[in-house]
């Protein structure tokens, strides 16, 4: 029996290839439409995002100027640093990768394969950099076999690199990548993220002159990101070079002396060396110290943690921090004195060991004591009793008033941070601080410098070379001038910030006392004596903790944090002088054992060499010290 379903198998399969052939020329039409999008519609987007992916321009990171010393020793330079980039997307053999580079780096296969393996995914068509520093060598082994590492890459940077490792660090100061906070800045709106900047240090004062202008070359790439040619290229201006005051070799000797000091137990301590006549800072060093060329290239964090960690504090320019400067103060204390005529150079003083006031003694470092002394002898031997009785005699505003002249209790506005500015205690200064007024016992501690008194070692520095020039404070500088390819562009010259309103008759007495310190054989400044050449200068301990705490122990058995702080100022030559030297030993204890053999070495150094006013020439290779 026979039954009609609504048509045959051939209806069915017709109807099935008409459906099909609708799918299919729907789909057709919208392959065409969007072709047609693509081709006509949209065709300037695409075309420019093709140029775009065919055509890249790469920045070409301009050289830091140099910094040099007074002789034109390069101080800090650029160097070419080469380093190694991957592209995940283009590596398709990991491990071989990994095990050629293994070979070509002589460093572990597991140790690219981890570092490869964790690039950021979504950085995958990015390059991102995995060694950075390649030695020359390293580098030139992988250009030669880049054919056989897609997704590899080299490319040479300019880094900073200071010649001297670790010299004058402090000065100098480092570099590190620019901070988020920096960028919302309008001093650095034309910096981006990643930029490399002086962080501290001359490096951060001079930033503008030392950065440079960036350039940038435009290249053709193929489909893999490798450069086809070079299609325009603008080279990037290096930054302009500073010259600055720092004599290299005194440095050394200076950072050199300190590093020896430091010895097993641990110390530290700082030297300003400065040019008499015009304010120049010859040397500036600070112990302990660190090498910027660890910063050059970025820091890692455990780094950083390890140098800031550290209980010797490795960052802190010394030289610029306040102490208290204990007896090398009494010099500013006896020109006070001679000046207000309070006393005369021929007035004396019995010492036996202690001065007794409002029923408290205070004892003089010399416990026998120094019999009948002058100003001179109390200059020389270091009378504490001699300051202590005389003291007395001195508003503690007037005082202040002359310690202002020599330039203490000011900053010396070098713009490298970490700048103290020393303190000078006055009546008004108590009533600000405690609400107290200023008791005449104070004076005691004062005038041999302990008590409130704070000074910075460039501070002494700059004191006694104003002594030693007659009367003028010349600004301490570390630029002598900015250049170009071209020429100097700035230079700077000395600044006198005033005149001592104190007379030559009171200078020149001071300067006697200074001279004998050194030159007498009672003097407690003779490790400071050189073979034909006539040195000033005086020796400091500041005491830590009081006297009592450690007298009855040797020396050796006082805890370091505990010992006295040993100060040195002196300048040379007497008759025209032309250097002043400022040496502070944290916990040095003893100044004429430590510190003044220290100012000797520099003196020494400095005067190698030299023709002296009578003509006579002093050859110094590795000078000569005159024994106690």
């Amino acid at each position: 029996m026979n039954r009609d379903l609504g048509g045959g198998p051939e209806q069915v399969l017709q109807g099935r290839i008409i459906i099909c052939g609708i799918v299919i020329a729907v789909t057709f039409l919208i392959f065409l439409i969007r072709l047609f999008q693509l081709q006509i519609v949209e065709s300037n987007v695409f075309k420019k995002k093709a140029q775009n992916n065919s055509v890249q321009i790469i920045r070409l990171d301009a050289p830091r100027g140099r910094m040099l010393d007074r002789h034109g020793n390069v101080l800090a330079s650029t160097r070419p640093s080469f380093g190694l980039l991957a592209a995940p997307h283009e590596i398709h053999d990991l491990r071989g990768t990994a095990t050629l580079l293994g070979h070509l780096t002589d460093r572990p296969e597991s140790w690219f394969l981890e570092r490869l393996g964790s690039l950021p995914w979504e950085k995958r068509f990015q390059r991102t950099r995995i060694i950075d520093d390649l030695s020359f060598d390293v580098f030139s082994r992988i250009e030669s076999h880049l054919y056989a590492l897609p997704g590899i890459f080299t490319d040479v940077q300019p880094r900073r690199h200071y010649r001297n490792g670790t010299r004058a660090a402090h000065l100098l100061g480092f570099l590190g990548e620019v901070h988020a906070v920096q960028l919302k800045s309008e001093e650095f709106s034309d910096y981006s993220g990643g930029d490399v900047i002086g962080q501290s240090g001359l490096e951060k004062r001079f930033e503008t002159h030392l950065r440079g202008r960036s350039g940038g070359r435009t290249v053709s790439v193929d489909a893999s990101g490798r450069v086809i040619e070079t299609i325009d290229e603008v080279s990037p201006t290096r930054g302009r070079d500073i010259t600055l005051t720092i004599d290299l070799d005194l440095q050394t000797t200076a950072e050199r002396a300190l590093a020896t000091f430091a010895g097993r137990d641990f110390r530290s301590g700082g030297i300003a060396v400065v040019a008499v006549e015009t304010g120049e800072i010859l040397a500036m060093a600070s112990h302990p110290t660190y090498d910027p060329n660890d910063f050059s290239g970025g820091i890692d964090s455990e780094s950083w943690s390890n140098i800031t960690r550290d209980k010797g504090k490795p960052l802190l320019n010394r030289v610029l921090q306040n102490y208290p400067p204990g007896s090398v103060y009494k010099p500013i204390v006896a020109s006070a004195l001679l000046d207000d005529r309070l006393i005369t150079p021929q007035d004396e003083v019995t010492c036996n060991g202690v001065f007794r006031f409002k029923g408290r003694d205070y004892r003089c470092w010399k416990r026998t004591g120094h019999g009948k002394v002058d100003l001179h002898q109390a200059l020389r031997e270091s009378c504490d009793v001699f300051f202590y009785q005389n003291g007395l005699k001195i508003h503690i505003d007037r005082l202040a008033e002359f310690a202002q002249f020599f330039g203490l209790g000011a900053s010396p506005k070098l713009s490298l941070g970490q700048e103290a500015a020393g303190l000078v205690p006055s009546s008004d200064w108590k009533r600000k601080q405690f609400n107290e007024s200023w008791y005449p016992g104070e004076m005691l501690s004062v005038s041999i410098g302990q008590g409130a008194n704070l000074m910075t070692p460039l501070q002494l520095a700059v004191s006694y070379a104003t002594i030693a020039n007659g009367g003028t404070r010349y600004r301490p500088r570390v630029l002598r001038s900015i250049s170009t390819s071209t020429g100097i562009i700035t230079s700077s010259e000395p600044e006198v910030l005033g005149t001592l309103p104190i007379s030559s008759e009171t200078l020149r007495e001071v300067v006697v006392g200074l001279e004998s310190s050194v030159e007498h054989p009672n003097g407690t400044g003779t490790a400071a004596q050189l073979d034909g050449i006539r040195v000033a200068g005086k020796t400091g301990t500041a005491q830590v903790v009081r006297l009592e705490a450690t007298e009855h122990l040797e020396d050796h058995d006082i805890p370091v944090r505990y010992r006295d702080h040993a100060w040195f100022g002196a300048f040379a030559p007497v008759d025209k002088p032309e250097i002043a030297v400022a040496v502070f030993l944290e916990h040095g204890l003893h100044a004429s054992t430590a510190a003044a053999p220290m100012a000797a070495e520099i003196l020494g150094n400095y005067f190698k060499n030299r023709n002296l006013k009578n003509g006579k020439t002093l050859s110094y290779e590795g000078y000569q010290t005159v024994a106690n």
